[in-house]
């Protein structure tokens, strides 16, 4: 039993050292695993025969000490499975589909009705958007291996729960399950800032640390952190909630029922409900417009709309300057598509985070704005997804 542990773990960790950073020749992957010479021969053996990777030619141009026989990588094969991607948020759902090397097939936007669903009316959704970008891409659903979905609010990946999101009108639902059992294929949730940190870990600004934070803002502020090379995620599977930390006491009610919220100061939504207040925004326009008159009247000189933005700053600075006390990270990720908006991360916000910061001789962490846009955040989804399918495949081997 152990020895059959011990083989799949070889097989796990090989394969995902050839994902990430193959075509790699057998040599190389024993110095980077620490896995001998003579395990990697049997096991990626095992992962050839199970038509999970191939030999590849090396491409010997230019190397001077190219001699005999040609040197043969190893790298995932493509065509082994499909995996999808989901983003939801407000009405949309983006959605991705990818092969095993983590190429993009197709993508595809899918509409909803509502920004808030039952949780049988969500899978409903998403349904009918990964079926149409399955049949865009000459494929059936029941030919994916695994989803990934990413979405906004409380998550505990172990059991797929969802406490609470925004894009739900129940709290403590078991979508993993529900998702499942709609689409036929094994579906994997989490919390969308987490799976931003995930792609930025990937193949993102955060490839080379081991230790930084992404936050995400849009609809809601995210927190997504990355902790020796590894996703935080809490004992419950549910940390990292910096959207709900509390910046105010009584303070303004956030939509999780709340008050003082980070979020119900700094997100889009709270500077609109603001603006529209006092009457600088409507509430008929959209959220990126409205956010949009709220910066142009206060550049215009506005007072309340210059108000509800330094509000809004001192509050983000206040939280960020919390977490780098906490944690300190080498590198804090901006991301999102809001980081088409700078009130939140202007020069005179972050220099108010520098300031409340303990002061060593060491400068403070980086801070970098990644404007992601909405397909980035479902390759994110993809990528967690990827892990699982992985994991299933070399399972499997044994059934081979």
């Amino acid at each position: 039993m152990a020895f059959g542990h011990q083989k799949v773990e070889s097989r796990r960790l090989l394969l995902r050292e050839i994902s990430q950073n193959g075509p790699l020749p057998r040599i190389d992957l024993a110095e980077r695993t620490g896995i001998s010479r003579a395990t990697v021969t049997s096991v990626t053996a095992e992962l050839l025969r199970g038509g999970l990777i191939e030999e590849v030619p090396r491409d010997s141009r230019g190397d001077e000490s190219a001699r005999g026989r040609p040197r043969i990588d190893l790298k995932v094969v493509g065509r082994a499975h499909l995996i999808a991607g989901l983003k939801v948020a407000d009405r949309r759902i983006s959605m991705v589909l990818m092969d095993f090397e983590g190429r993009d097939v197709a993508n595809a936007d899918h509409m909803m009705p509502t920004n808030r669903l039952s949780a049988q009316a969500l899978a409903e959704e998403i349904a009918v958007g990964l079926n149409a970008l399955a049949d865009k891409a000459g494929y059936a659903v029941s030919e994916v291996s695994g989803v990934g979905v990413g979405l906004a609010g409380v998550v505990d990946v172990g059991d797929g729960i969802v406490y609470w999101s925004p894009s739900l009108d129940q709290r403590n639902v078991a979508l993993g399950d529900v998702l499942g059992q709609r689409l036929g294929i094994p579906a994997y949730v989490d919390n969308d800032a987490n799976l931003v940190a995930l792609a930025e870990l990937t193949f993102g600004i955060g490839k080379d640390h081991s230790d930084f934070i992404v936050i995400t803002i849009e609809s809601g502020v995210g927190m997504g952190m990355v902790l020796g090379g590894r996703l935080y995620r809490g004992a419950r599977g549910c940390g990292a909630e910096f959207g709900h930390t509390k910046v105010q006491l009584d303070g303004a009610l956030c939509r999780c029922g709340q008050r003082g919220c980070l979020e119900a100061y700094a997100s889009d939504y709270a500077l609109v409900r603001e603006a529209a207040s006092v009457g600088t925004v409507t509430q008929t326009e959209s959220t990126a417009d409205a956010i949009m008159a709220v910066l142009a009247a206060a550049k215009a000189g506005d007072h309340t709309a210059r108000t509800v933005l330094e509000r809004a700053g001192k509050m983000f600075a206040m939280g960020l300057a919390n977490l780098v006390n906490i944690f300190d990270p080498e590198l804090v990720i901006l991301a999102g598509p809001q980081m088409s908006f700078d009130h939140v991360y202007s020069d005179a916000v972050i220099e108010q985070m520098r300031k409340s910061i303990v002061e060593i001789d060491k400068p403070a962490p980086d801070v970098v704005v990644h404007r992601w846009d909405t397909l980035m955040w479902a390759r994110g989804a993809a990528a967690y997804a990827l892990e699982f399918v992985q994991d299933t495949a070399v399972e499997a081997l044994d059934d081979v």
